[in-house]
């Protein structure tokens, strides 16, 4: 038996567990770990049955949880290398200072330099006396503590194993054969799946501003089809998003509406999958009813494909599991 369960989908974070009779991945970890545990035990999942945890692409909404949970459960962890890169910047702290800051640190360092003693015979007297001296006071008080070093912190970006795949090449988590390809989304190096065992095939693709050919070719023959649509053209145009990102979200490597699934679904669709589960739909600028109907009249123009049962993943509730 081959089994898809949505944790969660949308823009405040996606997870998805693929499961066979041996084998269980996790695809993406976009909540935190203890509401991944808890949506897990939910849905009849058990976190310890977990084989590996895979990962689309760096943005939070994916990879919230991914560290502690990977700790947590002491899995590995597989990424394209561009997308581990990123995710492991994105958890570095950097520095920055504004160019006031920065003339302000030139200048005590300056004053710093200028305050320096030139350095000469009498200087170097006292500097070795000084050192004799605390030599020998710490060799009189052997029982004086020494002062603790400072802890360092855990690195967020420690995995217990990470594993790299490169888009196109296929690969095998236990008895789940995993063919990752390529999307276009606005990320380092993101990607869509399709997962294979027992006969049975379902494929995963969100996070993708159109459909590219690789893309189309990637969906055939499944039998479970989790995709995006995001967003309703005209709600998303008179949203409550600043313009800028309305851009992001309607550009070639945004996401997708429920027009661009449709016309997916109509004109490119082979129609073989038992269920069609659409995925990451927007709170702001979706409904969910506007998704359903827009893949519904697409399906319904091709009577051959009304059997096909469309379902939509919720972001405050995971799915029931879909079985095959």
């Amino acid at each position: 038996m081959m089994r898809m369960t949505v944790l969660a989908s949308g823009s405040k974070g996606n997870s998805t567990v693929i499961s066979s009779s041996t084998t269980r991945v996790l695809v993406d970890a976009g909540l935190s770990c203890r509401e991944l545990l808890r949506r897990m035990n939910l849905a009849g999942e058990d976190p310890r049955a977990l084989d590996a945890i895979l990962i689309t692409h760096e943005h939070q909404d994916h990879v919230a949880g991914l560290g502690v949970l990977a700790r947590k459960l002491g899995i590995p962890v597989y990424f394209t290398e561009p997308t581990h890169r990123a995710w492991v910047r994105m958890l570095t702290p950097r520095t920055t200072m504004s160019y006031a800051q920065w003339l302000d640190h030139v200048q005590r360092e300056k004053e710093a330099r200028d305050s320096e003693p030139e350095p000469g015979i009498c200087d170097s007297m006292s500097a070795a006396v000084e050192s004799s001296g605390s030599a020998e006071q710490a060799a009189e008080d052997p029982d004086e503590p020494e002062p603790e070093p400072a802890r360092a912190k855990p690195d967020p970006t420690f995995l217990p194993a990470v594993e790299y795949f490169r888009s196109g090449c296929s690969f095998s988590i236990g008895d789940i054969s995993v063919t990752p390809f390529t999307i276009p989304h606005d990320a380092a190096d993101p990607c869509g799946f399709v997962f294979s065992a027992e006969g049975a095939r379902m494929a995963l693709a969100t996070d993708l501003g159109y459909m590219p050919p690789n893309v189309k070719a990637a969906l055939k023959r499944i039998d479970v089809l989790l995709l995006e649509s995001n967003h309703d053209l005209e709600m998303l145009k008179d949203g409550p998003y600043p313009w800028s990102v309305k851009q992001r979200v309607l550009s070639r490597v945004g996401h997708l509406s429920n027009l661009a699934t449709a016309e997916f679904l109509e004109r490119d669709y082979d129609g073989a999958a038992s269920y069609i589960v659409l995925g990451h739909l927007s709170e702001s600028n979706n409904v969910p009813e506007l998704a359903r109907l827009a893949a519904e009249q697409a399906l319904s123009s091709h009577p051959t494909l009304l059997g096909n049962r469309i379902l939509l993943a919720e972001q405050s509730a995971p799915l029931e599991p879909i079985c095959l």
